[in-house]
Protein backbone atom coordinates (compact mmCIF):
# COMPACT_ATOMS: atom_id res chain seq x y z
CA UNK A 1 0.00 0.00 0.00
CA UNK A 2 1.26 3.47 -0.88
CA UNK A 3 1.56 6.11 1.80
CA UNK A 4 -1.59 8.25 1.97
CA UNK A 5 -1.43 12.05 1.82
CA UNK A 6 -5.14 12.71 1.40
CA UNK A 7 -6.13 16.06 2.88
CA UNK A 8 -2.52 17.23 3.21
CA UNK A 9 -1.21 20.41 1.62
CA UNK A 10 2.37 20.48 0.37
CA UNK A 11 4.69 23.17 -0.96
CA UNK A 12 7.47 21.85 -3.17
CA UNK A 13 10.14 24.34 -4.25
CA UNK A 14 12.11 23.90 -7.44
CA UNK A 15 9.28 21.68 -8.68
CA UNK A 16 9.27 22.70 -12.33
CA UNK A 17 11.55 19.84 -13.32
CA UNK A 18 13.86 17.09 -12.13
CA UNK A 19 13.53 15.91 -8.55
CA UNK A 20 11.06 18.62 -7.57
CA UNK A 21 8.69 17.66 -10.36
CA UNK A 22 8.85 14.00 -9.31
CA UNK A 23 8.20 14.98 -5.69
CA UNK A 24 5.18 17.11 -6.63
CA UNK A 25 3.69 14.44 -8.91
CA UNK A 26 4.13 11.71 -6.29
CA UNK A 27 2.53 13.75 -3.50
CA UNK A 28 -0.39 14.71 -5.72
CA UNK A 29 -0.87 11.11 -6.87
CA UNK A 30 -1.22 10.11 -3.22
CA UNK A 31 -3.85 12.72 -2.45
CA UNK A 32 -1.95 15.86 -1.44
CA UNK A 33 -2.84 19.31 -2.70
CA UNK A 34 0.40 20.73 -4.07
CA UNK A 35 1.91 24.16 -4.56
CA UNK A 36 4.36 23.76 -7.44
CA UNK A 37 6.96 26.47 -6.86
CA UNK A 38 9.61 27.19 -9.45
CA UNK A 39 11.33 30.40 -10.49
CA UNK A 40 11.93 28.83 -13.90
CA UNK A 41 15.57 29.85 -14.14
CA UNK A 42 18.54 28.10 -15.69
CA UNK A 43 20.79 25.67 -13.86
CA UNK A 44 23.05 28.55 -12.79
CA UNK A 45 20.10 30.54 -11.46
CA UNK A 46 19.83 33.02 -14.31
CA UNK A 47 16.51 33.96 -15.89
CA UNK A 48 12.95 33.16 -14.83
CA UNK A 49 9.72 31.79 -16.30
CA UNK A 50 6.39 30.57 -14.91
CA UNK A 51 6.08 28.00 -17.70
CA UNK A 52 7.82 25.10 -15.94
CA UNK A 53 5.72 25.29 -12.77
CA UNK A 54 2.45 25.63 -14.71
CA UNK A 55 3.33 22.61 -16.87
CA UNK A 56 3.63 20.44 -13.76
CA UNK A 57 0.36 21.84 -12.38
CA UNK A 58 -1.36 21.00 -15.66
CA UNK A 59 0.03 17.47 -15.45
CA UNK A 60 -1.28 17.04 -11.90
CA UNK A 61 -4.73 18.40 -12.76
CA UNK A 62 -4.95 16.22 -15.87
CA UNK A 63 -4.35 13.20 -13.61
CA UNK A 64 -7.20 14.25 -11.31
CA UNK A 65 -5.15 16.03 -8.63
CA UNK A 66 -5.17 19.54 -7.19
CA UNK A 67 -2.29 21.96 -7.61
CA UNK A 68 -1.44 25.61 -8.10
CA UNK A 69 1.66 27.17 -9.61
CA UNK A 70 3.91 29.71 -7.94
CA UNK A 71 6.97 31.40 -9.39
CA UNK A 72 8.36 33.10 -6.27
CA UNK A 73 12.12 33.13 -5.82
CA UNK A 74 12.97 31.39 -2.56
CA UNK A 75 15.61 34.07 -2.01
CA UNK A 76 12.85 36.70 -1.71
CA UNK A 77 11.29 36.36 1.75
CA UNK A 78 8.38 38.67 0.96
CA UNK A 79 7.55 36.60 -2.12
CA UNK A 80 7.79 33.40 -0.09
CA UNK A 81 5.46 34.87 2.54
CA UNK A 82 3.01 35.77 -0.22
CA UNK A 83 3.21 32.17 -1.52
CA UNK A 84 2.41 30.85 1.95
CA UNK A 85 -0.52 33.24 2.31
CA UNK A 86 -1.87 32.29 -1.11
CA UNK A 87 -1.69 28.63 -0.07
CA UNK A 88 -3.59 29.34 3.14
CA UNK A 89 -6.18 31.36 1.24
CA UNK A 90 -6.65 28.45 -1.16
CA UNK A 91 -6.56 25.45 1.16
CA UNK A 92 -6.42 26.71 4.75
CA UNK A 93 -3.33 24.83 5.94
CA UNK A 94 0.22 23.77 5.08
CA UNK A 95 1.35 20.33 6.18
CA UNK A 96 4.47 19.66 4.14
CA UNK A 97 7.39 21.75 2.92
CA UNK A 98 9.84 20.15 0.51
CA UNK A 99 12.88 22.44 0.18
CA UNK A 100 14.25 21.40 -3.18
CA UNK A 101 15.10 24.59 -5.09
CA UNK A 102 18.75 24.91 -6.02
CA UNK A 103 21.34 26.04 -8.54
CA UNK A 104 24.91 25.12 -9.43
CA UNK A 105 27.90 27.36 -10.09
CA UNK A 106 30.72 24.86 -9.92
CA UNK A 107 34.36 25.88 -10.02
CA UNK A 108 37.43 25.11 -7.94
CA UNK A 109 37.65 27.36 -4.89
CA UNK A 110 40.76 29.15 -6.12
CA UNK A 111 39.01 30.17 -9.33
CA UNK A 112 35.56 30.83 -7.91
CA UNK A 113 34.20 34.36 -7.65
CA UNK A 114 32.76 35.21 -4.24
CA UNK A 115 29.52 36.34 -5.89
CA UNK A 116 29.05 32.79 -7.19
CA UNK A 117 29.75 31.40 -3.73
CA UNK A 118 27.25 33.76 -2.10
CA UNK A 119 24.50 33.14 -4.65
CA UNK A 120 24.61 29.37 -4.19
CA UNK A 121 24.48 29.85 -0.41
CA UNK A 122 21.57 32.28 -0.84
CA UNK A 123 19.48 29.93 -2.98
CA UNK A 124 20.11 26.63 -1.19
CA UNK A 125 20.53 27.73 2.42
CA UNK A 126 18.72 31.04 2.76
CA UNK A 127 16.03 29.87 0.33
CA UNK A 128 15.27 26.98 2.68
CA UNK A 129 15.50 29.29 5.71
CA UNK A 130 13.01 31.68 4.12
CA UNK A 131 10.54 28.90 3.36
CA UNK A 132 10.89 27.34 6.81
CA UNK A 133 10.46 30.71 8.51
CA UNK A 134 7.32 31.44 6.49
CA UNK A 135 5.60 28.12 7.25
CA UNK A 136 6.84 27.75 10.84
CA UNK A 137 4.06 29.76 12.55
CA UNK A 138 1.46 27.95 10.45
CA UNK A 139 2.76 24.51 11.39
CA UNK A 140 3.19 25.55 15.03
CA UNK A 141 -0.43 26.76 15.25
CA UNK A 142 -1.82 23.57 13.73
CA UNK A 143 0.55 21.35 15.76
CA UNK A 144 1.65 19.48 12.67
CA UNK A 145 4.31 19.87 10.04
CA UNK A 146 6.75 17.90 7.93
CA UNK A 147 9.79 19.69 6.51
CA UNK A 148 12.43 18.16 4.27
CA UNK A 149 15.77 19.75 3.45
CA UNK A 150 17.61 18.61 0.34
CA UNK A 151 21.22 18.07 1.33
CA UNK A 152 23.89 16.33 -0.74
CA UNK A 153 26.83 13.97 -0.54
CA UNK A 154 28.86 17.00 -1.66
CA UNK A 155 28.01 18.61 1.66
CA UNK A 156 28.24 15.49 3.79
CA UNK A 157 31.52 14.27 2.31
CA UNK A 158 32.90 16.98 -0.02
CA UNK A 159 33.32 17.12 -3.78
CA UNK A 160 35.92 18.83 -5.95
CA UNK A 161 34.72 22.08 -7.47
CA UNK A 162 31.68 22.41 -5.21
CA UNK A 163 32.85 24.37 -2.18
CA UNK A 164 29.85 26.72 -2.43
CA UNK A 165 27.32 23.94 -3.01
CA UNK A 166 28.89 21.69 -0.37
CA UNK A 167 28.95 24.46 2.24
CA UNK A 168 25.28 25.23 1.60
CA UNK A 169 24.23 21.59 1.70
CA UNK A 170 26.04 20.86 4.97
CA UNK A 171 24.60 24.03 6.47
CA UNK A 172 21.15 22.64 5.71
CA UNK A 173 21.97 19.62 7.86
CA UNK A 174 22.82 21.95 10.74
CA UNK A 175 19.54 23.80 10.20
CA UNK A 176 17.66 20.50 10.17
CA UNK A 177 19.33 19.31 13.38
CA UNK A 178 18.15 22.35 15.34
CA UNK A 179 14.70 22.79 13.78
CA UNK A 180 13.94 19.12 14.46
CA UNK A 181 14.61 19.72 18.14
CA UNK A 182 12.70 23.01 18.34
CA UNK A 183 9.72 21.72 16.36
CA UNK A 184 9.25 18.42 18.17
CA UNK A 185 6.80 19.75 20.78
CA UNK A 186 4.49 20.87 17.95
CA UNK A 187 4.91 17.63 15.97
CA UNK A 188 6.95 19.45 13.34
CA UNK A 189 9.35 16.80 12.08
CA UNK A 190 12.35 17.99 10.11
CA UNK A 191 14.59 15.70 8.07
CA UNK A 192 17.07 15.81 5.21
CA UNK A 193 17.45 13.89 1.97
CA UNK A 194 20.71 13.39 0.09
CA UNK A 195 19.67 12.30 -3.41
CA UNK A 196 21.65 10.78 -6.25
CA UNK A 197 19.67 11.36 -9.42
CA UNK A 198 19.94 12.18 -13.10
CA UNK A 199 18.66 15.74 -13.47
CA UNK A 200 19.88 18.86 -15.25
CA UNK A 201 22.01 19.44 -12.13
CA UNK A 202 23.98 16.27 -12.89
CA UNK A 203 24.10 16.51 -16.69
CA UNK A 204 27.67 16.07 -17.84
CA UNK A 205 28.89 14.72 -14.50
CA UNK A 206 28.33 11.02 -15.29
CA UNK A 207 28.26 8.83 -18.44
CA UNK A 208 24.79 8.23 -19.91
CA UNK A 209 24.72 4.59 -18.77
CA UNK A 210 25.27 5.68 -15.18
CA UNK A 211 22.63 8.41 -15.44
CA UNK A 212 20.11 5.84 -16.65
CA UNK A 213 20.71 3.88 -13.45
CA UNK A 214 19.85 6.82 -11.18
CA UNK A 215 16.50 8.17 -12.30
CA UNK A 216 14.96 11.03 -10.33
CA UNK A 217 11.89 8.91 -9.59
CA UNK A 218 14.09 6.45 -7.67
CA UNK A 219 14.58 9.07 -4.95
CA UNK A 220 10.87 9.79 -4.42
CA UNK A 221 10.16 6.97 -1.91
CA UNK A 222 12.63 8.51 0.54
CA UNK A 223 10.93 11.90 0.23
CA UNK A 224 7.52 10.32 0.83
CA UNK A 225 8.76 8.61 3.99
CA UNK A 226 10.23 11.87 5.31
CA UNK A 227 7.01 13.77 4.53
CA UNK A 228 4.56 11.16 5.84
CA UNK A 229 2.47 11.34 9.00
CA UNK A 230 4.66 8.61 10.54
CA UNK A 231 7.89 10.27 9.37
CA UNK A 232 11.00 10.05 11.51
CA UNK A 233 12.54 13.19 12.99
CA UNK A 234 16.13 14.42 12.59
CA UNK A 235 17.06 11.82 10.01
CA UNK A 236 19.39 12.11 7.02
CA UNK A 237 18.30 9.66 4.33
CA UNK A 238 20.42 9.00 1.26
CA UNK A 239 18.78 7.61 -1.88
CA UNK A 240 19.67 6.77 -5.45
CA UNK A 241 19.10 4.08 -8.05
CA UNK A 242 16.85 2.06 -5.73
CA UNK A 243 19.27 2.03 -2.79
CA UNK A 244 18.61 3.77 0.52
CA UNK A 245 21.05 4.60 3.31
CA UNK A 246 21.22 6.84 6.39
CA UNK A 247 24.01 9.28 7.18
CA UNK A 248 24.97 10.26 10.72
CA UNK A 249 27.00 13.03 12.31
CA UNK A 250 28.78 10.98 14.95
CA UNK A 251 31.16 11.55 17.86
CA UNK A 252 34.03 9.18 18.67
CA UNK A 253 34.83 8.12 22.23
CA UNK A 254 38.02 10.11 21.95
CA UNK A 255 40.88 10.28 24.47
CA UNK A 256 41.15 12.28 27.68
CA UNK A 257 44.57 13.98 27.78
CA UNK A 258 44.02 16.60 30.46
CA UNK A 259 46.12 19.77 30.65
CA UNK A 260 49.80 20.51 30.31
CA UNK A 261 52.45 22.13 28.17
CA UNK A 262 52.86 19.06 25.97
CA UNK A 263 49.19 18.28 25.26
CA UNK A 264 49.60 19.32 21.64
CA UNK A 265 52.36 16.75 21.20
CA UNK A 266 50.31 14.12 23.04
CA UNK A 267 47.30 14.84 20.84
CA UNK A 268 49.41 14.43 17.72
CA UNK A 269 50.70 11.11 19.06
CA UNK A 270 47.17 9.89 19.94
CA UNK A 271 45.37 11.31 16.90
CA UNK A 272 44.53 7.93 15.35
CA UNK A 273 43.05 6.81 18.67
CA UNK A 274 41.00 10.00 18.86
CA UNK A 275 39.67 9.33 15.34
CA UNK A 276 38.93 5.65 16.00
CA UNK A 277 35.29 4.95 15.08
CA UNK A 278 34.84 2.08 17.53
CA UNK A 279 32.24 2.99 20.13
CA UNK A 280 31.21 6.22 18.40
CA UNK A 281 27.79 7.70 19.17
CA UNK A 282 25.21 9.83 17.39
CA UNK A 283 24.58 12.67 19.87
CA UNK A 284 20.98 13.60 20.68
CA UNK A 285 21.84 17.30 20.58
CA UNK A 286 24.75 19.72 20.53
CA UNK A 287 25.17 19.56 24.30
CA UNK A 288 26.28 15.93 24.09
CA UNK A 289 29.86 16.76 23.14
CA UNK A 290 30.28 19.12 26.06
CA UNK A 291 28.66 16.63 28.46
CA UNK A 292 30.98 13.87 27.25
CA UNK A 293 34.04 16.06 27.74
CA UNK A 294 32.94 17.40 31.14
CA UNK A 295 32.26 13.89 32.44
CA UNK A 296 35.69 12.72 31.23
CA UNK A 297 37.40 15.66 32.92
CA UNK A 298 35.51 15.23 36.21
CA UNK A 299 36.18 11.50 36.21
CA UNK A 300 39.88 12.08 35.66
CA UNK A 301 40.01 14.67 38.44
CA UNK A 302 38.30 12.28 40.86
CA UNK A 303 40.93 9.68 40.10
Amino acid sequence: MSLDFSGRVAIVTGAGGGLGREHALALAKRGAKVVVNDLGGARDGSGSSATAAQAVVDEIIAAGGEAIANSASVTDFAAVQAMVQATLDKWGRIDILINNAGILRDKSFGKMELDDFKLVIDVHLMGSVNCCKAVWPVMTAQNYGRIMMTTSSSGLYGNFGQSNYGAAKMALVGLMQTLSIEGAKHDIRVNALAPTAATRMTNGLYPEAMLNAIQASDVVPAMLVLAAQDAPNRTILCAGGGSFEAAHISLTKGVYLGRGDDIDEQLMAHLQEVKNNEGQIVPENGMAQGHHEIMAAMGANRD
